[in-house]
């Protein structure tokens, strides 16, 4: 099944789940969506590290949820055959792998930023295009990655510095490169005449925002308000992926116990990531962006395994 292929977390949420929604609350998420979007767009005009701050709380408030429903969707995966120890089957590993990831962080910082990126443009564009269609699915997932490198390079070349910890006067020569062939790849698929018209809109609407909004802006505008929404309706109309969340308040609220955790995760993180540096805002970009890449890979994994089993199960 396609993805929706408009702002997600503005759009007919109630339409979305096999439950209608409450009116009220539909009301509320949507208030609230907006509310989101004018006040990341008004950060813009903060000084530096102020709009990072806005940009990543709102990235840690409304984007990281949609992993903490990992849980949902391994119980029935697991609970079937462990018990009451599924919980523990799941978050070993999964917390194992992300702690892999930090390690990698510290060890080999350009080559995880560039798997990083690589992971996000696949997971990205599966999400917004849907099964099927992977021409789609590369130009779709590469723009939040390959625009920012070519409309403001300078910029995004400094927040990865803070992100990998280590001198970046410009952008790698491998991401400025994997950045104009995802243009061309997107130039001609456009001449194709394949896209849609809202997927046409959706991509205008992007492409706007990520020129005239900074690169951490511009890329939190996408991530809470298109993809973290995105997924959690994906599940939502999924009957079978997270049987227990099948309206979008369920959603948010079966998310809050890993959301919690995750949090705690975070903040027992800090202390080892400011030593040392007093600069607020670039300490949390550090902690923020590679617990983000740290909890990304068992995420697509766990999603693929659960895509898996359901394709078998419907046979």
């Amino acid at each position: 099944m396609a993805a929706p292929s408009s702002f997600s977390l503005l759009g007919d949420t109630a339409g979305a789940s096999r439950h209608r929604m409450p009116s009220l609350w539909t009301r509320l998420l949507q208030g609230a969506g907006v509310l989101a979007v004018l006040g990341l767009v008004a950060s813009a005009f903060l000084p530096r590290e102020a709009s990072w701050l806005v940009a990543l709380t709102a990235v840690i408030v409304l984007g990281v949820p949609h992993g903490a429903l990992d849980g949902a969707v391994a119980a029935p995966l697991l609970r079937p055959r462990y018990g009451r120890a599924w919980f523990g089957v799941f978050a070993i590993p999964y917390l194992g792998l992300s702690a892999l990831v930090l390690l990698a962080w510290q060890v080999l910082p350009l080559a995880t930023l560039a798997g990083f990126l690589a992971v996000s443009v696949l997971h990205f564009g599966e999400e917004d295009a849907g099964s099927g269609r992977p021409i789609e699915a590369l130009v779709r997932g590469g723009l939040p990655i390959a625009l920012p490198a070519l409309l403001r390079p300078e910029e995004t070349a400094q927040i990865f510095s803070v992100v990998a910890r280590m001198p970046m006067p410009q952008l790698p020569t491998w991401w400025s490169a994997a950045a104009w062939l995802w243009l061309a790849l997107t130039g001609a698929w456009l001449l194709t005449r394949q896209a849609r018209w809202n997927v046409l809109g959706e991509i205008t609407g992007l492409a706007a925002a990520f020129l005239a909004l900074p690169p951490l802006t511009a890329f939190t505008l996408y991530f809470v308000g298109l993809h973290a929404p995105r997924h959690m309706l994906a599940l939502v109309r999924d009957p079978i992926k997270a049987p227990g969340v099948d309206t979008m308040q369920r959603a948010v609220r079966t998310s809050l116990p890993i959301f919690a955790l995750t949090l705690l995760l975070g903040a027992g993180l800090w202390p080892l990531y400011a030593s040392g540096s007093s600069d607020v805002s670039a300490n949390l970009l550090t902690v923020t962006l590679q617990m983000l890449s740290a909890l990304t890979v068992p995420h697509i994994l766990l999603d693929h395994i659960a895509a898996r089993h359901q394709s078998r199960s419907d046979y």
